[in-house]
């Protein structure tokens, strides 16, 4: 199994050094993950490396093509609270 990363990646470059298996490569338009060599960081770490430090939430994928880091996952906040104060901002 691999995970992905998708169009959302704005190239910021945190997630390469920390892959233990050197999957993760630059291409264009944005980085890319070898599924050959991508071991989910499984027998490194606990969790993904490259999803732990992404700044981007959901622009990596599992192989199921679910989030491996969901929105609300760098801040804390559900997306829905979010949402509420986005709004609550916006109408004052």
């Amino acid at each position: 199994m691999s995970l992905s990363i998708i169009e959302s990646c704005v190239n910021c470059w945190a997630c390469l050094p920390v892959c233990p298996s050197n999957a993760i490569y630059e291409a264009s338009p944005h980085f890319l993950i070898d599924a050959a060599k991508c071991t989910e960081c499984e027998g490194d770490h606990a969790t993904p490396q490259c999803a732990s430090i992404c700044p981007i939430e959901g622009a990596i994928l599992d192989y199921l093509g679910e989030a491996v880091n969901p929105p609300g996952s760098l801040t804390g906040i559900p997306p829905e609270k979010m949402d509420e104060a986005m709004a609550e901002i916006r109408a004052r």
